[in-house]
């Protein structure tokens, strides 16, 4: 059972889309995660924004390096990308 409701990685993930030059949309990162090997759809991205789905460490991972970020801030640690 989940002692957290959601995700820690929410609010990092829209903002690492939203750094991006240009930002890229959910259908972009979904494409790239497919991309390197991971099926995940533009409405698992979504869901995990809105706090609606936990995130396994394998898929925490494939998004950290689909943003160019360390998984260290995806969960939230620090001001460095």
């Amino acid at each position: 059972m989940f002692l957290i409701k959601g995700n820690i990685c929410a609010d990092r993930v829209r903002l690492g889309r939203a750094l991006q030059k240009p930002p890229m949309t959910q259908d972009d990162l979904a494409r790239k995660i497919q991309f390197m090997g991971m099926d995940m759809t533009p409405l698992i991205i979504s869901r995990i924004e809105k706090n609606q789905r936990h995130v396994c460490d394998a898929e925490l991972k494939v998004l950290a390096n689909a943003l160019g970020v360390s998984m260290d801030w995806l969960c939230g640690e620090g001001d460095d990308i």
